[in-house]
């Protein structure tokens, strides 16, 4: 009777926990609980507990925790008042779970990359509903696109915007490569401002690789000589193809390979320039 098993009505985060030499390191946990509250807000949802206490209860959950790589996921919703649309005095509920996640994309996806399909589904609009929310009935959107692209022998979808510009994956922001400079979308695009995303845009600053932040259009996605997803769970994932069309030599780029590099071994704690991160 839980108000958002019948509307969606939750916000949660994905955050990824990895085993480094001096033990287990949670990436980036302040951000990504500082944009809960943010979803929260953005819903008028009133998180019942400070924010130190959720940090404090990522890292008391990671301590019971027996898997060296953990994946960790709050979740703010809606309990029973009502099952009126209106949750009116519902309240709102806490958990915190961890388990082990594999390869989001399937094993070998971060070495050889993945097969994508424009989806026949339209990422929602912008006014519609607030994209820079973690949803948990957003990804209703999500859920379409992904098992269509499955069905088509796909290994994940690219959602197009109602202005007809790419959007993001079922779950990943996107990023394309062309002559040596990176591009990507913002929030005028209907995406979520992914905290990965956004560790990737400071990386490539800090090696001097430039980020043009602009609407992308199919012809940039197919044209381009990289394409790469970034997510929690996807960290940095090759594109290889886009329906037929290959990307670029049909392997991973570069440019990927080195930001997906550098990347894990922040995550992994062997940058200490990043160690702010952790």
């Amino acid at each position: 009777m839980s108000h958002v098993l019948h509307y969606g009505s939750g916000v949660f985060e994905g955050i990824k926990c990895y085993k480094t030499e001096t033990g287990r390191s949670i990436f980036r946990l302040k951000e990504h609980v500082n944009r809960l509250y943010e979803s929260g807000k953005l819903y008028g949802m009133d998180i019942p507990f400070s924010k130190e206490k959720l940090i404090n209860g990522c890292i008391d959950i990671i301590k019971l925790s027996e898997t060296s790589d953990s994946y960790i996921r709050p979740i703010a919703f809606y309990g029973y008042d009502t099952l009126g649309v209106n949750p009116k005095n519902c309240p709102v509920n806490v958990a915190i779970a961890t388990f082990y996640w594999g390869a989001y994309l399937g094993d070998g996806a971060l070495d050889k990359g993945v097969r994508t399909t424009i989806s026949p589904w339209k990422k929602f609009s912008v006014n519609s509903m607030p994209s820079i929310a973690k949803g948990s009935g957003h990804y209703l959107n999500s859920m379409l696109a992904v098992t269509d692209a499955k069905k088509r022998g796909f290994d994940e979808a690219i959602l197009m915007n109602e202005d007809g510009y790419i959007s993001e994956g079922s779950g990943q922001n996107i990023f394309i490569v062309k002559d040596g400079e990176i591009y990507t979308n913002d929030e005028k695009s209907s995406i979520l401002l992914g905290i990965t995303r956004d560790s990737l845009i400071q990386i490539s600053s800090n090696i001097d690789i430039k980020v043009n932040i602009e609407n992308l259009t199919t012809e940039m996605l197919i044209n381009a000589d990289e394409v790469f997803f970034s997510g929690t769970a996807s960290e940095v994932t090759p594109v290889c193809s886009v329906d037929e069309n290959v990307i670029g030599s049909g392997t991973p780029g570069e440019i990927t390979m080195t930001l997906q590099d550098i990347y894990m071994n922040i995550v992994r704690g062997k940058n200490s320039s990043y160690s702010h991160w952790l």
